[in-house]
């Protein structure tokens, strides 16, 4: 097949190939713009992942459903933000200029023609699966796209993480979401430009509010290049200001929370730990007591280890959860580690002190390093992959060495 024989020069190409689309694109169709994150752009990391799609693609034109997974977690980000079939024709014309643009003599006819097939193929993949999750949305929370929510309260979870706990205008009942699943959220910030961002939900399964819990960023000098929504959230969301949500979306998500045998270990490294404290309500709530639950918190010191209270509490109400804190750039106050703290990071040792079955489910979220280094530790020990779970924020890559 035409596309697949494209390959080797996607290998040699795909990110020439993306980051031209993506400028073409956004020159072109600038009402397209606000889905995507210009922190992504910057960093190169949204051209990266679109180009190992792209070749990922090509590679498997001729089976597909090899990638599943990675359409299933591309369509739940597209419906996250609303988007809609007429979007798929603008990507496609972009696509298929960039391939004539940057290919030059290498983009025939016949090439072009074959991708323009493959992308109708793969477009209608995902149009049909986005109409079905937009279906459930409705379903399963009452809405689909974007609903007007207010900030109903903000708590500081750490030093640079701030919580906002959001209701719905409109008085009704939320639903409960998933554990491990996020929302869009859509705000007018003060210059008239509107953003969107995806944000886990770190509040319980089931409670009368939405919680998203943001951590500020920022460079060492304190400019936020690459943190504008964050940094409006820190300093100008209030208590009674409005923003809009779209239902709850992501299949990174907690399997078998009720499983009373097989022991139960999350991972959370900085501001990881938003989708899995959610997971660790609900996998509390759902257990009797006998099944063995273990949190590790991996994190820089004190002073921005979010929901320490929080954690603290679950800890002293379930007999069954061990909790250990680990702080890799403790500060002074730090080093007197009680017995459920200490120093360093994760690491075998931690790991044998505290899982003690070979069955254990992992669910481990944080920046890419840390991810890339839990993951290699535990395939390590000898983990089956189907036991291990975790999300990236951001574009998604892999942990393969």
């Amino acid at each position: 097949m035409i596309v697949k024989q494209t390959v080797p020069i996607l290998q040699a190409h795909g990110e020439t190939l993306t980051r031209h689309f993506y400028a073409r694109m956004f020159r072109v169709n600038p009402e397209v713009q606000a889905y995507f994150n210009p922190a992504h752009q910057r960093s190169g990391g949204q051209q990266r992942a679109l180009a190992g799609a792209i070749l990922a693609y090509a590679q498997h034109i001729d089976d597909p459903a090899v990638l599943s997974d990675a359409v299933e977690l591309i369509a739940q980000k597209h419906a996250s933000l609303s988007i809609k079939p007429e979007h798929y024709p603008i990507v496609g014309d972009n696509l298929l200029a960039s391939i004539r643009e940057v290919l030059g003599e290498a983009a025939t006819d016949e090439v072009i023609n074959a991708w323009a097939a493959a992308y109708r193929v793969l477009a209608d993949i995902f149009i049909t699966r986005e109409a079905q999750i937009y279906r459930d949305q409705q379903t399963q929370y009452g809405w689909q796209g974007f609903k007007p929510f207010l900030v109903d309260r903000r708590e500081q979870s750490s030093d640079n993480i701030t919580s906002l706990y959001l209701k719905p205008t409109d008085g009704k009942p939320l639903a409960a979401h998933k554990p491990g699943q996020y929302i869009s959220i859509r705000v007018a910030l003060k210059g008239g430009e509107t953003v969107m961002r995806n944000y886990s939900l770190s509040n319980p399964p089931g409670s009368n509010y939405y919680r998203i819990s943001v951590k500020r960023e920022s460079d060492a000098e304190g400019n936020a290049p690459d943190g504008v929504f964050s940094n409006y959230l820190h300093d100008h969301l209030r208590v009674g200001d409005r923003v809009e949500l779209s239902p709850p979306c992501g299949e990174f998500t907690l399997d078998r929370p009720d499983d009373p045998v097989n022991p139960l270990v999350f991972i959370a490294g900085g501001v990881g730990i938003t989708p899995l404290i959610s997971m660790l309500h609900e996998a509390l709530d759902q257990s009797d007591g006998s099944r063995p639950i273990v949190f590790i918190q991996a994190a820089l010191n004190s002073a921005v280890q979010a929901f320490a209270d929080e954690l603290d509490a679950l800890r002293k109400a379930y007999s069954n959860l061990r909790v250990h804190v680990r702080f890799s750039a403790p500060g002074d106050a730090d080093r007197m580690a009680n017995q459920h703290d200490s120093i360093g990071f994760v690491d075998d040792d931690l790991l044998d002190e505290m899982v003690t079955s070979p069955d254990a489910d992992y669910y481990f979220c944080g920046p890419t390093p840390m991810l890339t280094h839990i993951h290699a530790l535990l395939r390590r020990r000898n983990v089956p992959e189907d036991h291990l779970h975790y999300e990236f924020f951001g574009p998604n890559t892999t942990l393969a060495a």
